[in-house]
């Protein structure tokens, strides 16, 4: 059995991640989708109501689950027998991070691989910080995300304030 890991904060999840997760599934066994709880960057959702979002959003495919974690992300390959990592690229800058995250990886953890899958074409744009921008300013983010996601950030955002957003909350 592969079991391959798909780390990321997720905040929130879009169409983009769901692709690459969907992709993913039909290649490996198993996709634990693994919301990482403290990134570098300010979070708008909670690691419960991130984790909560995914599994709803994924609860159909079988082959997926989700956890939330904190520190290295090897280790939590380890902890779950995760043989694989997965990222998505969108744009060459992607290349750069994911290259020298992987080649960080390998260093601690010689055993696991690391598998990008390129974005789907009509995802390219999406980032987590551009629909949570657009969404704040009152723009249409259906096309984006699943209407369940939607619902939440909308909501999350109205239960904040419109003055109460700052450019680190919606920074990807």
């Amino acid at each position: 059995m592969v079991r391959a890991l798909f780390p990321g904060s997720f905040d929130p999840i879009h169409y983009g991640h769901i692709d690459i997760a969907e992709r993913a599934s039909r290649l490996f066994d198993e996709i634990v989708m693994a919301v990482y709880d403290r990134p570098l960057k300010s979070l708008l959702f909670s690691p419960e109501e991130r984790i909560d979002l995914v599994k709803e959003t994924l609860s159909n495919n079988k082959k997926i689950r989700v956890i939330g974690y904190s520190g290295l992300t090897v280790d939590v390959c380890r902890q779950v027998d995760a043989q694989v990592i997965i990222r998505g690229l969108r744009v060459f800058s992607d290349f750069e991070f994911e290259f020298r995250m992987a080649l960080a990886n390998h260093r601690l953890a010689q055993d696991i691989e690391m598998v990008a899958f390129i974005t789907a074409e009509e995802h390219t744009f999406l980032s987590s910080s551009t629909v949570k921008e657009i969404a704040s300013l009152n723009g249409d983010v259906s096309s984006m995300l699943p209407d369940i996601v939607e619902q939440k950030l909308k909501e999350k955002l109205k239960s904040m304030g419109e003055h109460t957003l700052s450019a680190n909350t919606l920074r990807d």
